[in-house]
């Protein structure tokens, strides 16, 4: 990130995936054992507050079938320790049916190919949908970004079998104005268009900020502009949908104090097929924060999954064939543990409706 100085934090945190490379991994140690840190079934779907909506009992399941899957990110603890296939094989028990990584190693400790890392998911039976991958870092050349390395980028993706690839880092590479975001949405089209040749699609995964708004249009919604520029058949969209109610509590007014409301459920249900794939982070709601929340995991916070997903999936055009959810948490208390809450509380979501 090149943001402004004031920025620097935030700069860091939302690289902190990028750094993690493609350079070769750790092949899969020893079976995971007891270690496996199952919670007793006590903890499984402790909502806080009203809006949760636990939906357990009759009805369709919200979350539609072969679609659940996490971000590795969450679990980079596990992959650094024990490799990545005894994970795989956790996330197998725990049902989850795709993975995306966040970089090919993760810190792992011995070489791993790109070939022998899609063998692993698929004996495990995990569909290896996307990646994040820096946007640019225009110091080093040699940098594993978009920007740099853009054809390199896509040859690994390629060799994954994945059917997107994208940025977690945030349009801020020519500041935070309107034109600076007409030029990252003309990267992120030549990006998008590259990725499209290859049968793949490009998509940019958001944090708070980029429902801010321009430092020189402070009535203009950064968000608003990416979408407005980009070509919707090159550039696609990663929700992260604790972020974008973060960017709720945070930018629904403008700097002059006037409303801006903000919805994240609304852009999906306006742009549906520019949302192949959402983050599912769960958030205690805590007013005395800067974002609004403190990070939970899913099940355990105040967003209501059950409505958002029932209303995607219900509403929108090929919403039970097209998405794709991700359950994430920067940094759980147990990464295992999360992943196995989290996807059991998904699979229990249900819409309500009897006899759907």
């Amino acid at each position: 990130m090149s943001r402004t100085s004031k920025d620097t934090g935030l700069a860091r945190r939302l690289s902190r995936r990028d750094i993690l490379g493609v350079a070769a991994g750790a092949a899969a140690a020893s079976i995971i054992g007891t270690a496996s840190a199952r919670a007793d079934s006590g903890d499984r779907g402790q909502g806080h507050g009203t809006g949760h909506g636990h939906g357990h009992g009759k009805g369709r399941p919200v979350l539609p079938p072969g679609r659940l899957g996490i971000q590795l990110y969450s679990l980079r603890d596990q992959v650094s320790t024990l490799g990545f296939g005894p994970v795989f094989s956790e996330l197998e028990k725990y049902g989850y049916d795709e993975i995306e990584f966040a970089g090919y190693t993760q810190g792992s400790a011995g070489p791993i190919t790109l070939a022998q890392l899609k063998r692993l998911a698929k004996d495990h039976g995990l569909d290896p949908i996307g990646s994040h991958v820096g946007y640019y870092n225009d110091g080093d050349p040699g940098a594993y970004t978009f920007a740099q390395n853009l054809e390199k980028v896509l040859d690994d993706a390629q060799a994954l079998g994945l059917k997107h690839i994208g940025t977690a880092s945030g349009p801020f590479r020519y500041g935070a104005t309107v034109d600076g975001w007409k030029r990252a949405a003309e990267d992120f089209n030549t990006y998008g268009a590259a990725a499209r040749e290859r049968g793949m699609k490009f998509y940019q995964h958001n944090h708070a900020e980029e429902f801010s708004f321009a430092t020189d249009q402070p009535k203009v919604r950064l968000y608003d502009v990416l979408l407005a520029e980009t070509d919707p058949d090159l550039v696609h969209l990663e929700m992260d949908i604790y972020w974008a109610y973060c960017a709720q509590f945070r930018f629904s007014t403008r700097v002059d104090g006037t409303p801006a409301p903000l919805d994240p459920l609304k852009y999906v249900l306006k742009h549906p097929d520019r949302y192949p794939l959402f983050h599912v982070k769960d958030g205690v709601r805590d007013d005395t924060t800067r974002d609004g929340y403190r990070m939970a995991d899913v099940g355990d916070g105040d967003i209501d999954y059950r409505t958002f997903l029932s209303e995607v999936t219900g509403r929108t055009h090929r919403g039970r064939s097209y998405h794709h959810w991700q359950t994430e948490h920067d940094n759980p208390v147990d990464s295992l543990a999360f992943a196995r809450k989290s996807g059991e509380h998904l699979h229990s979501l249900r819409s309500g409706r009897c006899g759907d």
